[in-house]
């Protein structure tokens, strides 16, 4: 899973199509974070289960696996306006 992972990263910080993107932006005086989010799901094969010979009479379960982080991150007051344009509410553990 971890490899699938570092592909996708691995393939997107190469791509030619997003730095130009990026570089767009950056040149017209923004800052860039990009953050995406990917679900994966897969499903164990049985002993001597062909992909091409299924019938579908078999009930497949998918299974995504979720990340979730327990770290602490800072917001901007720039996040922290774009967050409320979007009625997002933040809890601000200063208060």
């Amino acid at each position: 899973m971890q490899e699938l992972g570092n592909a996708i990263n691995e393939s997107l910080s190469d791509s030619d199509r997003i730095a130009g993107a990026i570089g767009e932006i950056k040149r017209a005086g923004y800052d860039v974070f990009l953050v995406l989010e990917a679900t994966i799901g897969f499903n164990k094969r049985e002993e001597g289960d062909d992909d091409s010979a299924s019938d579908g009479s078999d009930q497949e379960t998918e299974q995504s696996v979720q990340y979730e982080s327990a770290g602490k991150i800072r917001l901007t007051s720039q996040d922290q306006k774009f967050l409320r344009a979007l009625k997002i509410s933040v809890e601000d553990e200063g208060k």
